[in-house]
């Protein structure tokens, strides 16, 4: 999925010099061939992120499409403010990139961990949340944010997950894509590395309909209120706090349309106890495979 989003990030920025690259000091090796295909178009911002986001915000009012790179950790959660006043109040067109979300940063510690950046960049006006799951929807989702030039976050969690989709997929603003049709009446909605742990499950024995959510803020509520009325159960998963993510938004958007019995998987509200793999840490927050497919089974047979 990094190999997407540089070469995605390359061919956009040979294709308009426009395209700039900035960095808190992080992605050597993630961008050596942007540097040797756009040198003049990158910039290392260094230890600063904050200062970071806001020359973005001058670049963009300048007629640039800035691109910011980031940990998560970081960015969006160490610039929220700028993000907020800089960044989405004046409408800009930045590129914000949140890279290990979730638990990925397993041994750095809950410094370097972000289980919370969908809650605070899906309640900021005006800013897009695309979080794909493979490297079919990296290249989507990058080329739907240069393309809907407005604030975008872009979140990138664990890389190395595996294929979702069979080939190239296209991603629109609130679309959700189907990966898995099945027979049950039980949908599972997931977004990042969760979508392959919803296959896992759904192959597994369930028969259940998987669909990735690469876009989670616009959801479509036409979208989401067909597949909710075409099932008995809902079912949602993801690297992300219980509080405030995707499974929040579809809850907040079902509540007005459709009820459903509706089952949230994610991080529970709480911090890391310890460092570790990122096996580990999906074990200690109780959202390894056996710990979602425990809640999953009692959950559809109460």
């Amino acid at each position: 999925m990094r190999n997407a989003f540089s070469d995605t990030l390359v061919a956009a920025a040979k294709a308009d010099p426009r395209v700039l690259l900035l960095t808190g000091d992080h992605g050597y090796a993630l961008f050596d061939p942007f540097r040797k295909a756009c040198p003049n178009q990158f910039i290392n911002c260094g230890v600063a992120e904050q200062n970071m986001v806001g020359v973005a915000a001058g670049l963009a009012k300048a007629g640039f499409r800035p691109v910011v790179y980031g940990l998560a950790a970081f960015v969006p959660i160490r610039v929220l403010e700028q993000i907020k006043i800089d960044v989405c109040y004046e409408k800009l067109p930045v590129i914000l990139i949140g890279d290990g979300a979730g638990l990925v940063y397993s041994h750095l510690g809950t410094s370097h961990q972000s289980t919370e950046d969908i809650a605070c960049t899906r309640a900021i006006p005006d800013l897009t949340v695309l979080s794909p799951a493979d490297r079919f929807e990296m290249a989507a989702t990058l080329q739907l944010a240069f393309a809907l030039e407005s604030p975008v976050y872009l979140r990138m969690g664990k890389s190395d997950c595996g294929d979702v989709h069979a080939g190239p997929v296209s991603v629109q603003p609130g679309a959700l894509l189907r990966v898995r049709q099945g027979t049950a009446r039980l949908a599972m909605l997931a977004t990042g590395s969760m979508v392959r742990t919803a296959l896992q499950l759904a192959e597994s024995g369930l028969d259940a309909d998987v669909w990735s959510v690469p876009c989670i803020k616009p959801l479509s509520p036409t979208q989401l209120t067909q597949i909710a009325t075409s099932a008995d159960r809902l079912i949602t998963l993801e690297e992300h706090s219980i509080v405030g993510g995707m499974g929040s938004a579809v809850a907040e958007m079902l509540a007005q349309s459709t009820p459903i019995p509706l089952q949230r998987i994610g991080s529970p509200d709480r911090f890391s106890s310890y460092c570790g793999t990122w096996d580990y840490l999906l074990q200690e927050h109780g959202i390894d495979m056996d710990a979602v497919q425990r809640q999953v089974y009692a959950f559809c047979n109460p």
